[in-house]
Protein backbone atom coordinates (compact mmCIF):
# COMPACT_ATOMS: atom_id res chain seq x y z
CA UNK A 1 0.00 0.00 0.00
CA UNK A 2 1.03 3.44 -0.51
CA UNK A 3 0.97 6.65 1.67
CA UNK A 4 1.72 10.48 1.60
CA UNK A 5 3.23 11.65 4.09
CA UNK A 6 0.38 13.78 5.86
CA UNK A 7 1.39 16.95 8.55
CA UNK A 8 -1.12 18.61 10.21
CA UNK A 9 -0.91 22.52 11.17
CA UNK A 10 -3.36 23.94 13.82
CA UNK A 11 -2.97 27.35 13.24
CA UNK A 12 -4.22 31.16 12.07
CA UNK A 13 -5.57 32.09 8.89
CA UNK A 14 -3.82 35.14 6.71
CA UNK A 15 -5.74 36.73 4.07
CA UNK A 16 -2.47 37.98 2.88
CA UNK A 17 -1.18 34.58 2.14
CA UNK A 18 2.30 35.13 3.47
CA UNK A 19 2.26 33.83 6.95
CA UNK A 20 -0.24 31.45 9.12
CA UNK A 21 -1.88 28.38 7.49
CA UNK A 22 -1.18 29.85 3.83
CA UNK A 23 2.07 29.61 4.54
CA UNK A 24 2.09 26.00 6.01
CA UNK A 25 0.48 24.59 3.96
CA UNK A 26 3.03 25.95 0.83
CA UNK A 27 5.97 24.40 3.48
CA UNK A 28 4.63 21.39 3.33
CA UNK A 29 4.16 21.27 -0.21
CA UNK A 30 7.00 22.64 -1.33
CA UNK A 31 8.57 19.35 1.15
CA UNK A 32 6.44 16.57 -0.49
CA UNK A 33 4.32 16.56 2.11
CA UNK A 34 0.46 16.24 1.88
CA UNK A 35 -0.49 19.33 4.08
CA UNK A 36 -3.97 19.06 6.17
CA UNK A 37 -4.93 21.73 8.60
CA UNK A 38 -7.00 23.19 11.46
CA UNK A 39 -7.96 26.87 11.91
CA UNK A 40 -7.68 28.65 14.90
CA UNK A 41 -8.81 32.02 13.75
CA UNK A 42 -9.19 33.85 10.61
CA UNK A 43 -6.84 37.17 10.84
CA UNK A 44 -7.60 40.73 8.27
CA UNK A 45 -4.32 41.62 7.48
CA UNK A 46 -1.95 42.16 4.38
CA UNK A 47 1.74 42.63 4.32
CA UNK A 48 1.33 45.65 6.44
CA UNK A 49 -0.41 44.40 9.38
CA UNK A 50 -3.24 42.93 11.18
CA UNK A 51 -6.33 44.97 11.04
CA UNK A 52 -8.62 42.26 12.51
CA UNK A 53 -8.62 38.71 14.22
CA UNK A 54 -11.98 36.52 14.07
CA UNK A 55 -11.66 33.53 16.67
CA UNK A 56 -12.64 29.99 15.59
CA UNK A 57 -15.44 28.79 18.30
CA UNK A 58 -12.85 26.61 19.98
CA UNK A 59 -15.39 23.22 19.55
CA UNK A 60 -14.79 23.52 15.53
CA UNK A 61 -11.30 23.97 15.79
CA UNK A 62 -11.05 20.28 17.98
CA UNK A 63 -13.13 19.02 15.45
CA UNK A 64 -11.18 19.81 13.23
CA UNK A 65 -8.30 18.18 14.57
CA UNK A 66 -9.94 15.27 15.69
CA UNK A 67 -11.37 14.89 12.04
CA UNK A 68 -7.69 14.47 10.50
CA UNK A 69 -6.31 12.32 13.56
CA UNK A 70 -9.11 10.01 13.00
CA UNK A 71 -8.49 9.56 9.11
CA UNK A 72 -5.64 10.82 7.75
CA UNK A 73 -3.55 10.61 11.13
CA UNK A 74 -0.22 12.72 10.21
CA UNK A 75 2.96 11.97 11.47
CA UNK A 76 3.82 15.35 12.85
CA UNK A 77 2.01 18.37 13.99
CA UNK A 78 2.98 21.77 13.73
CA UNK A 79 1.19 24.43 16.20
CA UNK A 80 1.17 28.19 15.65
CA UNK A 81 -1.29 30.89 16.51
CA UNK A 82 -3.08 30.38 19.50
CA UNK A 83 -4.77 33.33 20.95
CA UNK A 84 -7.24 32.38 23.79
CA UNK A 85 -6.66 30.40 26.59
CA UNK A 86 -10.16 28.06 26.28
CA UNK A 87 -8.50 27.52 23.01
CA UNK A 88 -5.42 26.11 24.42
CA UNK A 89 -6.34 24.02 27.22
CA UNK A 90 -8.70 22.26 24.67
CA UNK A 91 -6.07 21.69 21.81
CA UNK A 92 -4.62 20.35 24.99
CA UNK A 93 -7.28 18.27 25.59
CA UNK A 94 -7.30 16.38 22.07
CA UNK A 95 -3.46 16.13 21.16
CA UNK A 96 -2.79 14.24 24.43
CA UNK A 97 -4.37 11.34 23.27
CA UNK A 98 -1.78 10.97 20.22
CA UNK A 99 1.47 11.40 22.06
CA UNK A 100 3.51 9.53 19.04
CA UNK A 101 3.00 12.42 16.84
CA UNK A 102 5.33 14.92 17.36
CA UNK A 103 4.80 18.29 17.89
CA UNK A 104 6.64 21.79 16.85
CA UNK A 105 5.02 24.60 18.52
CA UNK A 106 5.74 28.45 16.76
CA UNK A 107 4.26 30.79 19.79
CA UNK A 108 3.04 33.32 18.04
CA UNK A 109 2.50 36.43 19.74
CA UNK A 110 3.59 39.06 17.86
CA UNK A 111 3.56 39.67 13.83
CA UNK A 112 6.57 40.58 11.92
CA UNK A 113 4.55 44.22 11.66
CA UNK A 114 4.87 44.41 14.82
CA UNK A 115 1.29 43.82 15.92
CA UNK A 116 0.27 41.86 18.99
CA UNK A 117 -1.54 38.55 18.53
CA UNK A 118 -2.10 36.67 21.52
CA UNK A 119 -3.99 37.83 24.44
CA UNK A 120 -1.96 38.41 27.54
CA UNK A 121 -3.84 35.78 29.72
CA UNK A 122 -3.17 33.06 27.48
CA UNK A 123 0.46 33.12 27.45
CA UNK A 124 0.22 30.96 31.01
CA UNK A 125 -1.95 28.78 29.21
CA UNK A 126 0.27 27.86 26.36
CA UNK A 127 3.08 27.11 29.01
CA UNK A 128 0.41 25.03 31.05
CA UNK A 129 -0.85 23.00 28.65
CA UNK A 130 0.82 23.15 25.44
CA UNK A 131 4.49 23.06 26.42
CA UNK A 132 4.74 19.63 27.99
CA UNK A 133 2.95 18.16 25.02
CA UNK A 134 6.01 19.64 22.23
CA UNK A 135 8.90 18.31 20.79
CA UNK A 136 9.70 21.45 20.01
CA UNK A 137 9.02 25.34 21.08
CA UNK A 138 10.04 27.62 18.20
CA UNK A 139 10.24 31.35 19.78
CA UNK A 140 11.70 34.36 18.29
CA UNK A 141 13.16 36.66 20.35
CA UNK A 142 10.34 38.82 21.05
CA UNK A 143 8.10 35.70 21.96
CA UNK A 144 11.48 34.51 23.71
CA UNK A 145 11.58 37.98 25.93
CA UNK A 146 8.21 37.62 26.84
CA UNK A 147 8.43 34.47 28.10
CA UNK A 148 11.67 34.19 29.56
CA UNK A 149 11.29 37.64 30.80
CA UNK A 150 14.19 38.85 29.93
CA UNK A 151 15.90 41.52 27.62
CA UNK A 152 18.02 39.39 24.88
CA UNK A 153 20.29 41.32 22.73
CA UNK A 154 23.34 39.11 22.77
CA UNK A 155 24.00 35.23 22.41
CA UNK A 156 24.85 34.59 25.68
CA UNK A 157 21.22 35.99 26.55
CA UNK A 158 19.27 34.22 24.03
CA UNK A 159 21.57 30.98 25.95
CA UNK A 160 19.76 31.96 29.09
CA UNK A 161 16.36 32.02 27.52
CA UNK A 162 16.26 29.28 26.32
CA UNK A 163 17.32 27.62 29.68
CA UNK A 164 14.28 29.80 31.23
CA UNK A 165 12.30 28.42 28.91
CA UNK A 166 13.21 25.04 28.90
CA UNK A 167 11.90 24.96 31.99
CA UNK A 168 8.32 25.50 31.63
CA UNK A 169 8.03 21.92 30.52
CA UNK A 170 9.04 21.51 26.92
CA UNK A 171 11.57 18.82 25.44
CA UNK A 172 13.40 21.24 23.42
CA UNK A 173 13.57 25.07 22.26
CA UNK A 174 14.91 26.80 19.59
CA UNK A 175 15.07 30.38 19.86
CA UNK A 176 15.37 32.09 17.11
CA UNK A 177 18.02 35.41 16.45
CA UNK A 178 16.84 36.89 13.11
CA UNK A 179 15.42 39.85 15.32
CA UNK A 180 19.23 40.53 16.17
CA UNK A 181 21.45 42.95 13.81
CA UNK A 182 24.37 42.07 12.32
CA UNK A 183 25.71 39.66 9.23
CA UNK A 184 26.17 36.71 11.39
CA UNK A 185 22.37 35.26 12.41
CA UNK A 186 22.55 32.55 15.58
CA UNK A 187 19.50 30.07 16.60
CA UNK A 188 19.94 28.81 19.56
CA UNK A 189 18.68 25.39 20.28
CA UNK A 190 18.72 23.43 23.78
CA UNK A 191 16.86 20.19 25.31
CA UNK A 192 16.43 18.74 28.82
CA UNK A 193 19.31 16.38 27.93
CA UNK A 194 21.73 19.47 28.28
CA UNK A 195 22.57 19.31 24.46
CA UNK A 196 23.22 22.86 23.04
CA UNK A 197 23.53 23.22 19.35
CA UNK A 198 24.39 26.77 17.84
CA UNK A 199 23.08 27.66 14.21
CA UNK A 200 24.69 29.99 11.99
CA UNK A 201 23.30 31.46 8.89
CA UNK A 202 24.27 34.82 6.58
CA UNK A 203 22.01 37.49 6.67
CA UNK A 204 20.12 38.53 4.03
CA UNK A 205 19.04 42.08 3.34
CA UNK A 206 15.19 41.94 2.84
CA UNK A 207 12.29 43.56 4.40
CA UNK A 208 10.58 39.74 2.54
CA UNK A 209 10.66 37.83 6.06
CA UNK A 210 6.40 37.74 6.26
CA UNK A 211 6.42 34.47 7.51
CA UNK A 212 9.59 33.07 8.41
CA UNK A 213 8.74 31.71 11.91
CA UNK A 214 5.56 29.55 10.41
CA UNK A 215 7.39 28.63 7.74
CA UNK A 216 10.65 27.42 9.85
CA UNK A 217 8.53 25.76 12.10
CA UNK A 218 6.42 23.74 9.30
CA UNK A 219 9.56 22.96 7.54
CA UNK A 220 10.83 21.23 10.65
CA UNK A 221 7.58 19.44 11.31
CA UNK A 222 7.56 18.17 7.28
CA UNK A 223 11.41 16.86 8.04
CA UNK A 224 10.35 15.03 11.05
CA UNK A 225 7.49 13.63 9.49
CA UNK A 226 10.32 12.27 6.70
CA UNK A 227 11.57 10.18 9.56
CA UNK A 228 14.59 12.72 10.37
CA UNK A 229 15.98 13.70 13.87
CA UNK A 230 15.94 16.19 15.31
CA UNK A 231 18.65 18.22 15.23
CA UNK A 232 18.77 16.92 11.59
CA UNK A 233 15.31 18.47 10.96
CA UNK A 234 16.25 22.10 12.17
CA UNK A 235 19.27 22.26 10.08
CA UNK A 236 17.41 20.87 6.85
CA UNK A 237 14.62 23.56 7.68
CA UNK A 238 17.37 26.53 8.60
CA UNK A 239 18.70 25.70 5.01
CA UNK A 240 15.59 25.73 3.42
CA UNK A 241 14.66 28.91 4.87
CA UNK A 242 17.75 30.83 4.53
CA UNK A 243 17.17 29.60 0.37
CA UNK A 244 13.33 30.83 0.22
CA UNK A 245 14.57 34.35 2.09
CA UNK A 246 17.52 34.60 -0.97
CA UNK A 247 15.24 33.90 -3.77
CA UNK A 248 12.32 36.18 -2.69
CA UNK A 249 14.26 39.06 -1.20
CA UNK A 250 14.09 41.24 -4.52
CA UNK A 251 10.43 40.08 -5.05
CA UNK A 252 7.60 42.96 -5.03
CA UNK A 253 4.32 41.78 -3.02
CA UNK A 254 1.85 44.58 -1.74
CA UNK A 255 3.63 47.49 0.53
CA UNK A 256 4.68 46.08 2.88
CA UNK A 257 6.78 43.16 4.28
CA UNK A 258 6.77 40.39 1.28
CA UNK A 259 6.79 36.61 1.81
CA UNK A 260 9.39 33.90 1.23
CA UNK A 261 9.50 31.81 -1.83
CA UNK A 262 8.55 28.81 -0.74
CA UNK A 263 8.49 27.19 -4.05
CA UNK A 264 12.23 27.66 -5.20
CA UNK A 265 12.55 24.29 -5.73
CA UNK A 266 9.67 22.09 -5.02
CA UNK A 267 9.70 18.76 -4.15
CA UNK A 268 7.38 15.96 -5.54
CA UNK A 269 4.48 14.85 -3.33
CA UNK A 270 6.44 11.85 -1.71
CA UNK A 271 4.44 8.51 -1.71
CA UNK A 272 5.92 6.09 0.85
CA UNK A 273 5.28 2.25 0.39
CA UNK A 274 3.23 0.89 3.72
CA UNK A 275 2.76 -2.13 4.99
Amino acid sequence: MKKYIPVLTIAGSDSGGGAGIQADLKTFSALGCFGTSAITAITVQNTLGVRAIHSIPTDIVAGQIRAVMDDIRPRAIKIGMIHRADLAVEIANVLKNYPEVPVVFDPVMVATSGDKLIENETVLALEEYLFPLAKLITPNLDEATILAKMPIANIDEMKKAAAAILAKGSSAVLVKGGHLLGETLYDVYLDKTGHEHIITSKAIATTNTHGTGCTLSSAIAAFLAQGFGLIEAIMAASEYIHRAIEAGKEVKTGAGHGPLNHFFNPLKLIVDEME
